[in-house]
């Protein structure tokens, strides 16, 4: 049990959590919906402060993030606990065990000893991800501190459905972010994942204003949210909001957790979304979670030579030099870029 940030007191001994977009009010006793905020006694505590339940060394390329630090490696961990309970959940054995009452594991940890590690690991970031990291926040706040300290920087893997006060408490601490943009409708928000579309959508424009380096995942999820006209929309909005240099990944569905009753996305769905995004002016598409080198590539926006092509999960070959294209020259957008 540790003590919990961003929360206020309520005049009946309930408290209101201020970390995510739900703003849970938790009675004495109970637990926000992450399953891993509790209030004791009107106090809010975080039981996850200590317990980190994963951590590797991983490509940069897995977050997924492209444009940052390519070929380089990230100290990665998470901790139990989601404050979505999304059907599809590819990490379910992490993010929902919290939300249904059971018990929180984890190896006990402290923020100078993950730094210190990181450090250690030779890696050039540290990635807060596997589940969400916006409920292990006084965790990733404190190690975020103490990476910066050492010359690493902070990336967070996140669902975007953070509260704007958790955005700004996190604003000089993450350099990059891969967030989710699931859907472009709050239905599917609301009935699969348990949350709403327009907090998601607010916070990346918060957090292209705030100066993070953005890339956004979607996980393209048959006959639920791959129509064109859905693809369009989406594809627009990453354009129009956030910028054509934004890079956008394309992900394959494959049946997990609750929802194994569908086929995974076709190939055919996900190259015509690359399409659309491309279409759209987006000038960095990928297509993941499988083999396509084509479309796993970066290319040049002023003349189309390949620059980055990817293998697997990591950096094959790079062709830029300081940052633009070794072809024609024209600027790259990125940062770190071999």
């Amino acid at each position: 049990m540790h003590p919990a940030a961003l929360w206020k007191a309520l005049p009946d001994g309930r408290v209101s959590c201020r970390l995510c977009s739900h703003f849970c009010r938790i009675a004495p006793g109970r637990r926000g919906l992450c399953g891993v905020r509790e209030n004791r006694d009107g106090a809010l505590f975080t039981l996850v402060h200590d317990r980190v339940a994963a951590v590797n060394l991983d490509p940069v390329e897995k977050k997924p993030l492209y444009h940052f630090l390519p070929g380089t490696t990230t100290f990665s961990f998470g901790t139990m606990g989601c404050n979505l309970s999304c059907a599809f959940c590819q990490n379910a054995g992490l993010s929902q065990p919290p939300r249904q009452g059971k018990a929180i594991a984890g190896e006990t940890v402290d923020p100078a000893g993950l730094a210190a590690a990181a450090k250690r690991s030779g890696a050039a970031s540290v990635s807060y991800t596997y589940s969400e990291p916006t409920v292990f926040y006084e965790l990733m706040a404190e190690t975020a501190e103490l990476a910066q300290a050492k010359g690493l920087k902070n990336i967070m893997v996140s669902n975007g459905f953070m509260s704007r006060a958790c955005l700004d408490a996190l604003a000089g601490r993450i350099d990059a972010a891969n967030i989710d943009l699931k859907a472009m409708r709050d239905d599917f928000y609301h009935r699969v994942c348990g949350a709403r579309l327009r907090p998601v959508l607010q916070n990346l424009v918060t957090i292209r204003k705030l100066g993070w380096w953005l890339e956004v995942t979607t996980l393209i999820i048959p006959g639920l949210n791959d129509t064109p006209e859905e693809l369009r929309e989406l594809a627009d909005f990453l354009v129009k909001e956030l910028g054509p240099d934004t890079p956008w990944h394309i992900s394959r569905f494959h049946p997990d957790f609750a929802m194994r009753d569908r086929p995974p996305t076709p190939t055919r769905t996900l190259a015509l979304a690359w399409d659309i995004g491309r279409e759209a002016g987006l000038r960095y598409v990928y297509v993941g979670n499988v083999h396509d080198a084509a479309r796993s590539t970066t290319y040049c926006p002023g003349c189309g030579e390949r620059l980055m092509e990817r293998q697997g999960m990591g950096l094959a070959a790079a062709r830029t030099v300081d940052g633009h294209c070794g072809a024609c020259g024209a600027a790259i957008a990125g940062v770190g870029l071999p």
